[in-house]
């Protein structure tokens, strides 16, 4: 039987997820744990991925500009954002490959989103979720040793302003946009997440839903404090 363990965090700084998820890595890969998926919202920050070119932040201010271990150029979290964090086996046989993992996640998002009357779409060769050329979704992962990690950012009730700041994954003709924004109304963010993470279990065809606890969390802990792969520059580079 499939089990998913589910974690909303609330409202938790960049890094400190980041730990999290470090530790939780640890957890799968030494313990075994079950596949996880972590809803967090952020405090105002921008992160570049590892292959992000530093000139895409044009002027972050008083926002914190982290270089981190994902792929996809440079992003924006803030309030109003619902992160997505899932730590799935890829070596499992329903979830066998990157590219098949990266389309359903892009396809829970869109029924997501389509739940609340819009109509979003892929945009290959583009990752991410768009209405249209505004883009509404942004998403980048990282693979280690089978295992998944970093993930999705979908814009509810997002402050716009915020991406003026940076060239946003790197596309220069890319309007970033939100769900309150196309909708002219803000949206329940909580509703946001359930829907997501019904339309999550189903395309990844999850059988039992369990919370995850503390007890799950400090399994691997033993090897010591999480390595966090980031660097930190909140006044330019």
């Amino acid at each position: 039987m499939a089990r998913l363990l589910v974690k909303d965090l609330g409202e938790m700084e960049y890094l400190e997820a980041l730990a999290l998820q470090e530790k939780l890595l640890e957890a799968k890969r030494e313990a075994g744990l079950a596949d996880l998926l972590l809803f967090v919202e952020h405090p105002h920050v921008f992160t570049i991925g590892r292959g992000g070119e530093e000139s895409n932040v044009l002027c972050p201010e008083e926002a914190p500009v982290y270089r981190t271990s994902r792929g996809g150029d440079v992003t924006y979290h803030g309030p109003g954002q619902m992160v997505v964090y899932p730590l799935l086996d890829l070596r499992s046989r329903l979830r066998r490959d990157v590219h098949r993992y990266l389309r359903n996640i892009e396809i829970a998002a869109i029924r997501t989103i389509e739940s609340f009357g819009l109509k979003a779409e892929r945009r290959p060769p583009w990752t991410g979720v768009w209405i249209g050329e505004r883009k509404i979704a942004s998403i980048g992962i990282a693979v280690r040793r089978g295992i998944t990690y970093h993930g999705l950012a979908l814009n509810v009730n997002t402050d716009l302003s915020y991406f003026s700041r940076i060239v946003p994954c790197g596309l220069s003709w890319a309007e970033m946009t939100s769900m309150q924004k196309e909708l002219g109304q803000e949206v329940p963010l909580e509703e946001v997440k359930k829907s997501f993470l019904d339309h999550f279990v189903r395309r990844f065809r999850y059988a039992e839903l369990k919370e995850l606890c503390q007890e799950d969390i400090q399994i691997g802990s033993k090897s010591g404090p999480p390595v966090v792969p980031a660097t930190s520059a909140s006044n330019g580079f």
